[in-house]
């Protein structure tokens, strides 16, 4: 029996972000080449849109390329963009079957041309969709991001557009690439690592944290229904007792 019979509908997280890990361990564990790995799991977060979409859960952020995954060898990167570029070409009419938004956050001008043309004319074509919003992290870093979003408030002090009086978790939030998403509710990582790797630290500062030992080309829609039941089995309290909730 499926794990989404126990899972209560009416509490599901609002907003869940993945941390993707484990496409390259999960290749060498069977001798195989890292770009099987990877295309492996572009066929798992298939699966996990598909899911979160179904079960009507609203925000859902994936980990794709982080700043620092650039550092990786260069053939490695490239077939990571062309593995991009051709997901979403093929992808994009599961997107509107599904009602299915797709949106980007990260320092996209540092994707390739072809890359950024690609996701601009996806973004485009499901702009109107309104089941799920998907957001891709590409070429993202939350310190990078905090810097930006730094520096832009800093300017406007400058230049006498806000008061140092006013800032406030509304004023930041409105300088973040992902201003439009309420916060993170729910975070998984696949993997058995047990890190944040500088992922959405200003977004997920009340999140639930979720760590599996599964490698994300074996983590399939029953892991992700364990990952939402353990979220939907504790107690949120967002710095008040437990006693102030009841």
């Amino acid at each position: 029996m499926s794990l989404l019979s126990e899972i209560n509908i009416d509490q599901l997280p609002n907003h869940i972000a993945i941390i993707m890990d484990g496409n390259g361990r999960w290749a060498k564990s069977k001798g195989l080449l890292r770009n099987i790995g990877h295309q492996n799991g572009a066929k798992t977060v298939k699966e996990v849109v598909e899911t979160c979409a179904k079960i009507n859960v609203k925000y859902l952020t994936l980990y794709a390329f982080s700043t620092e995954n650039w550092n990786r060898p260069k053939l490695e990167v490239e077939l990571l963009m062309k593995l991009l570029i051709s997901s979403l070409k093929k992808e994009v009419e599961t997107l509107q079957k599904n009602n299915i938004k797709l949106s980007t956050i990260g320092n996209l001008n540092s994707l390739p041309t072809i890359v950024a043309k690609e996701l601009k004319d996806v973004i485009e074509k499901t702009k109107d969709n309104n089941r799920l919003t998907l957001t891709l992290a590409l070429s993202y870093g939350s310190r990078e991001e905090l810097i930006k979003t730094i520096k832009e408030i800093s300017l406007k002090v400058k230049n006498n557009l806000i008061s140092p009086e006013n800032i406030d978790k509304s004023v930041i939030n409105n300088h973040l690439y992902d201003h439009y998403l309420p916060d993170v509710d729910l975070l998984i990582r696949t993997s058995g690592e047990q890190r944040i790797s500088n992922f959405l630290l200003w977004e997920i500062a009340y999140a639930e944290l979720f760590f599996s030992d599964i490698l994300w080309p074996d983590f399939n829609k029953e892991n992700l229904f364990e990952a939402i039941l353990n979220y939907q089995n504790r107690e949120r309290r967002f710095g008040k007792t437990s006693d102030q909730l009841k």
